[in-house]
């Protein structure tokens, strides 16, 4: 009898999730638990396990294909079915190996893997630095700055100075856009439609907090394991300015106003597919070591491309650092149903006056977007000062004043 393997459940939230790959081919073997096939979702990469011990012996799911929740994706034969004799024992396995030799392929992380996928890059071209030659997303990387470097020094590259009709042709090449990133484009132009977006800015003298991490930071790591950031302060200063301002805290759904008495602040992480917003939860209740090693585990997942869909899920506030970038101003854009986030930017030593004087100082632009249909300008105005206040004072945050 043929086993089926199904799509898992999914998410209320997610309607469906598109077949990425498969890892294994009509007639291999497969094993309990064994990872058959990649779904991507609207906001994770789901890995699908073989439910028993078998041979796949239909694909019904080709890579690419929509799919929906239980739906079944293949079938299973079990092995004794399929092998009454050792004789044709024998040649299935002659054959499986010439097709394994046929389409074997180097070992790859599975953050390289996607990589490799979705730029349509050739593998075998690849020299891997890990161990037994592992390709890893650093060796995917540094393979792309050697084309675009070795592409820029090419002495036959076309002079600007030619005229457009003795230039060479112009190449382009379109890719499907993944599912991360027309769900990225589509809640952000959600975000816009259906909110009144508005965007407040303050500034921070970032000296206080600088000089406590300093004075702090190799015990902080030596104790806790983890080092000392900024976000863990931000997170904090947030949390506290949330707990004085409620309604910055909270979601309009449909006519009502939902006021959260609990604080799931979202980080906004770079990934190889795009940018996702993990959620570090009960931030109220949390040490600023508890808070850095959350970050931490989620920046590692993001780059793995682990994250589950409960890490994705839910949130009341967010915060997003475009200053790892270099940004020095943003306006950052709603995660919806979130009525407000919060932008970090690039700390740069500028002249500020303090007492008739002006002195130098690390300063940083905060930007708070805000659903201006919920939450009045006065009060994301005196939530961002409240920022502020605790991050100029770091004593603020631990005294709790």
């Amino acid at each position: 009898m043929n086993g089926e393997v199904r799509v898992p459940k999914l998410p209320e939230s997610i309607a469906d999730a598109q077949v990425l790959r498969w890892h294994k081919q009509p007639g291999e073997a497969v094993q309990p638990g064994e990872t058959l096939v990649d779904l991507e979702t609207d906001k994770v990469v789901l890995e699908v396990p073989a439910p028993e011990a078998g041979m796949l012996a239909e694909i019904l799911a080709p890579e690419g294909q929509r799919v929906a929740e239980d739906q079944v994706l293949a079938r299973l034969t079990k092995l004794a079915e399929t092998e009454p004799t050792d004789a044709p024992r024998q040649e299935e396995g002659t054959a499986r190996s010439a097709r394994s030799e046929k389409t074997e392929e180097p070992r790859m992380s599975p953050a390289a893997r996607r990589l490799i996928k979705e730029l349509h890059l050739d593998p075998s071209r690849i020299p891997g630095t890990g161990k037994e030659g592992r390709i890893q997303k650093i060796d995917v990387i540094a393979f792309l700055d050697r084309q675009e470097k070795a592409q820029s020094l090419d002495p036959e590259t076309v002079s600007l100075s030619q005229p457009p009709e003795e230039t060479e042709a112009r190449p382009e090449r379109r890719v499907p856009m993944t599912r991360i990133r027309a769900r990225i484009a589509e809640r952000l132009v959600q975000a816009q439609q259906t909110a009144a977006l508005l965007t407040t800015f303050n500034e921070v003298n970032m000296q206080p907090v600088m000089d406590l991490r300093a004075k702090y930071r190799e015990t902080f790591e030596r104790v806790h394991g983890v080092r000392l950031g900024y976000l863990s302060f931000f997170v904090k200063a947030v949390v506290a300015a949330l707990q004085r301002f409620p309604v910055i805290n909270a979601s309009i759904d449909g006519e009502e106003i939902v006021y959260h008495g609990y604080y799931d602040i979202g980080i906004a992480v770079s990934s190889p597919r795009g940018l996702v917003v993990p959620i570090l939860r009960n931030c109220d209740r949390r040490s600023m070591a508890e808070i850095e090693q959350g970050i931490d585990q989620f920046a590692q997942k993001a780059k793995a491309g682990t994250l589950s869909l409960e890490e994705l899920s839910g949130g009341t506030f967010s915060i997003t650092n475009g200053g790892v970038f270099g940004s020095l101003l943003s306006t950052p854009i709603l995660n919806p149903p979130q009525s407000a986030i919060l932008g970090m930017h690039r700390i740069q030593e500028r002249p500020v006056a303090e007492g008739g004087e002006i002195r130098i100082r690390p300063m940083m632009y905060l930007a708070l977007s805000y659903d201006h249909r919920l939450i009045d300008g006065k009060e994301a105005v005196q939530f961002l000062v409240a920022v502020k206040e605790s991050l100029e004072d770091p004593a603020r945050l631990i005294l709790e004043i």
